[in-house]
């Protein structure tokens, strides 16, 4: 195959799949910079096959190694952060705490998908020693700064600090299961 007529049956690909895996990739996947990064690679492996034109299926080339590339970034990638478990918008990152606390009385699909997080994230919090579930409710829910929490406690920043990563790890591993369940 001849290097314009490669260029032309990526450019033919881009054209007509191009919005269509973008809109997939993008709903598989919580970060618009993950999804933009996959159809990247996408098309980058796209347009250095040799054998374009003897592709039964393009499009299922092309969903199948988006999918392939999904995959790779969930493996690759373990949430370090409460804020991880967050899905972002067009518009930028739609925290856990406003998926918990916004109003989707008109999107029945939204309300059950909150609900079933707090759900399980009260189960978790339960679990939780309380002065972490303290510290962790106080600065992601009540969106306290540490330092006033150590301020109001009598505590080291640093002891106030450990709590938190000690809830986050927690509540990470027991929601895991969910979120794994949800944005995969």
């Amino acid at each position: 195959m001849s290097d314009r007529s490669r260029e032309r049956s990526v450019s033919t690909a881009v054209s007509k799949y191009g919005k269509q895996l973008f809109a997939f990739i993008r709903g598989k996947v919580n970060k618009l910079e993950d999804a933009e990064d996959i159809l990247q690679d996408v098309w980058y492996q796209f347009s250095r096959l040799a054998n374009v034109d003897e592709l039964e299926s393009v499009s299922g080339w092309l969903y199948s190694v988006s999918r392939n590339k999904i995959t790779d970034l969930y493996r690759k990638k373990k949430p370090d952060l409460i804020d991880d478990f967050s899905q972002e918008d067009e518009d930028g990152a739609l925290q856990l705490r406003e998926m918990l606390l916004m109003d989707n009385n008109n999107h029945p699909e939204k309300e059950y998908f909150r609900e079933l997080i707090w759900e399980e994230l009260l189960k978790a919090l339960n679990e939780l020693p309380e002065k972490q579930r303290k510290v962790f409710v106080l600065n992601e829910m009540e969106d306290r700064t540490l330092q006033s929490i150590a301020d109001e406690e009598g505590e080291n920043l640093k002891t106030i600090i450990s709590r938190k990563l000690y809830a986050v790890k927690f509540l990470r591993k027991k929601l895991e299961p969910l979120y794994n369940e949800l944005y995969i």
